[in-house]
């Protein structure tokens, strides 16, 4: 276990590998765990020195009081990302992030540019109306602390929304929902819920990966086309067998698209197809 000292507290990390650096970022009431075998399957390649993030408010990073809570937005995590790289002393590096993770990859490669040499998008909203309509009331406070305080409720409503997920999906988001708290819970998803980077697309320069899986209820797969008509340079993956975490549905399909990005010098796109 690693971690770096920032204003917000404690942010925890786990890095495997030797190589250049790779940045991964978890989504929405989930932890750096998400990553572990991609993390494995990467740091194997002798080339990559893999880091894995837990967002503030999530994992095993601190839990900012209720006077902070600006830290669970997405601007205050890109900030958080920045201070990172610069604790490490990274100036620039390929950043991935599934779900919400993604969308802050996306803001950071829209901001600070200099600091992303490619963005990987897993399953993320770029539009927050794309998000499952469960997940935009979850970003109500006075919602979410009804939930809070019956947790027979967010459980029910977990089990439906991941019933046709895998078992080690459902354990993992049941385990990383206890590490959340309430305040993390809603103001990261509602601070989501407003969130539109679709306009910003067109600006950004930087070779672009989209893997979204075809059954995923969670986070619409649509946003695929909003970055195949907006990215310039862009590669789209839509998993016909996977949902919200394409990297523990079709495993090694996914693998193969991620080592296909980060080997190819130049993705550009015509006509709508990657090519």
């Amino acid at each position: 276990m690693s971690s770096i000292v920032t204003e917000q507290g404690i942010l925890h990390y786990e890095s495997i590998g030797r190589g250049q650096p790779i940045i991964l970022l978890h989504g929405w009431i989930n932890s750096w765990d998400v990553w572990r075998d991609i993390m494995i399957d990467l740091a194997g390649t002798r080339r990559f020195r893999v880091y894995a993030l837990d967002f503030w408010g999530f994992g095993d990073s601190a839990k900012p009081s209720q006077k902070q809570t600006a830290s669970f937005q997405i601007d205050s995590y890109v900030e958080m990302v920045n201070q990172f790289m610069d604790s490490l002393g990274i100036q620039s590096a390929p950043i991935f992030g599934h779900s919400m993770g993604g969308t802050v990859a996306l803001q950071i490669s829209l901001t600070h540019p200099e600091r992303v040499e490619k963005v990987a998008l897993v399953g993320s909203p770029i539009v927050g109306s794309s998000l499952h309509p469960f997940l935009q009331l979850a970003g109500y406070g006075s919602i979410a602390k009804l939930i809070w305080r019956y947790p027979i409720m967010l459980h029910s409503i977990m089990r439906i929304l991941l019933a046709k997920d895998s078992k080690k999906v459902r354990n993992m988001i049941f385990r990383d929902v206890q590490r959340t708290t309430i305040e993390s819970f809603f103001r990261s998803i509602g601070d989501l819920r407003d969130t539109d980077l679709s306009k910003q697309l067109p600006t950004l320069d930087i070779p672009t990966l989209g893997i979204y899986g075809a059954k995923d209820k969670i986070v619409s797969p649509t946003n695929a086309d909003l970055l195949k008509s907006g990215v310039k340079s862009v590669e789209i993956q839509v998993m016909d067998h996977s949902r919200h975490f394409p990297m523990t549905d079709e495993p090694e399909r996914f693998l193969k698209a991620v080592n296909g990005f980060l080997n190819n010098h130049h993705v550009h796109q015509s006509n709508g197809q990657v090519v």
